[in-house]
């Protein structure tokens, strides 16, 4: 059987959201993102693009760019919601779905065939109930594999569907520029550009062999999504709603400073988790159980973020306002949840430019050296204290059960 699978992309999922909620925003230019001159755009509106405008680059230039531009700070938590709601559409209409981001679907309709005629149809029926029940634009791309329909779905965009028959794969991508497809990114387009690369089909006429050599073990997946082949499955959604960890201390404590330390390690590496996982958390919480195991917590609502510098303060600011018994301490936990999910992000409506690669040069340094011969994590501050087994490496989002237990001793 013939594999069918759906991509669909909300268009300017942000932008979109915020002129249903405000309609007199339609046909204007939109910029989502920190409204500091040192913030980054979330994302931009169609009519910011003939003017250099793209999600990602620091808010100052984008509206330097486009200074007509409307600049809105943007509601995590809104767009979560929205989300949601054409997740719930998704989820009662599809057999299998993947949720790749916060405005990003796949779905596996091969075999829908003899149930609805046609998977384009039901595609089509799909996309409509969306753009009424939601109320946003949404594009679709479909054809034999998810890198196709990917990229199907980027032509057809804005607020529109393309089909791409089995077996015009290759002939579908061959004018397109290298960088149009999935994992190309500027240093790879770079390369590729300067051995006078610059279209696929120059890929689709190179042998295997010497894409292996240009790029290694990249440069045969490259020349394989080149040629419109790609067997990655969908990866049935679980939403998961919270990640925690908590640790019992070997012998009943009193030292705040010892506790305050486990709770701001624990804090730092679940964020980490977060960003992972390309996850934010809107609500954070602090157990404290005593040597009587009588147990407390306390939460609190935040906006929506993955960021260790808005995190720990306030686990920290919870753990004081809990810890007020003149008694040994047994255990300390903290716990994330109300997760909302989304590309790589950390407080983009606030965070500057340097904020955000700092924290990408800190998780790549965590990737790349990943733990110690014990299982510790070598760039963490829970190891710099000495609190070993703190850290989880892996990533808790990925539908795998965790390496690392929540509940350690410490």
């Amino acid at each position: 059987m013939e594999r069918t699978i759906l991509h669909m992309d909300l268009d300017t999922f942000f932008v979109s959201v915020e002129r249903k909620i405000d309609n007199r925003l339609e046909n204007k230019p939109i910029l989502v993102g920190g409204i500091g001159d040192r913030g980054v755009v979330a994302a931009c509106s169609y009519e910011t693009r003939p003017y250099g405008v793209h999600s990602g680059m620091p808010m100052k230039m984008a509206r330097n760019l486009c200074p007509e531009a409307i600049v809105i700070r943007g509601e995590g938590g809104v767009y979560s919601e929205h989300s949601k709601v054409v997740t719930e559409i998704i989820r009662e209409t599809v057999p299998v779905f993947e949720k790749a981001s916060i405005d990003e679907f796949y779905a596996d309709l091969s075999g829908m065939n003899k149930f609805y005629g046609s998977s384009y149809k039901m595609a089509q029926e799909l996309r409509m109930r969306i753009k009424k029940e939601a109320g946003l634009p949404i594009s679709f791309g479909l054809s034999s594999n998810k890198l196709v329909s990917k990229v199907a779905t980027g032509t057809a965009k804005p607020d529109n569907e393309r089909k791409i028959e089995f077996g015009t794969e290759k002939t579908f991508l061959a004018p397109m520029l290298v960088k149009k497809i999935p994992m190309v990114g500027d240093k790879t387009n770079q390369i590729l550009y300067n051995l006078g690369i610059k279209h696929v089909r120059t890929i689709q006429e190179m042998p295997v062999e010497m894409m292996s050599k240009v790029l290694g073990k990249n440069g045969v997946v490259l020349w394989n999504r080149a040629n419109g082949r790609d067997d990655t499955p969908i990866i049935p959604f679980h939403e998961r709603k919270s990640i925690s960890n908590e640790r019992t201390f070997g012998k009943d404590t009193g030292d705040t400073t010892r506790m305050r330390e486990m709770i701001r390690a624990m804090a730092e590496n679940l964020a980490y988790q977060l960003r992972n996982g390309e996850k934010l958390t809107s609500c954070i919480s602090v157990k404290i159980r005593y040597a009587d195991f009588n147990t407390f917590s306390k939460q609190l609502k935040i906006p929506y973020t993955s960021a260790d510098h808005l995190l720990i303060p306030q686990v920290e600011k919870l753990f004081d306002q809990l810890y007020n018994r003149r008694m040994l301490v047994r255990l300390v936990g903290v716990t994330f949840s109300d997760l909302a999910g989304g590309n790589y992000q950390i407080n983009l409506f606030d965070d500057s430019e340097e904020k955000l690669n700092l924290y990408q040069a800190m998780d790549l340094l965590r990737n790349r050296y990943g733990t110690d011969k014990r299982g510790n994590a070598i760039v963490s501050w829970g190891t710099t204290i000495g609190i070993a087994n703190i850290s989880s490496m892996g990533n808790p989002f990925n539908g795998e059960p965790p390496i690392i237990p929540a509940h350690r001793n410490a």
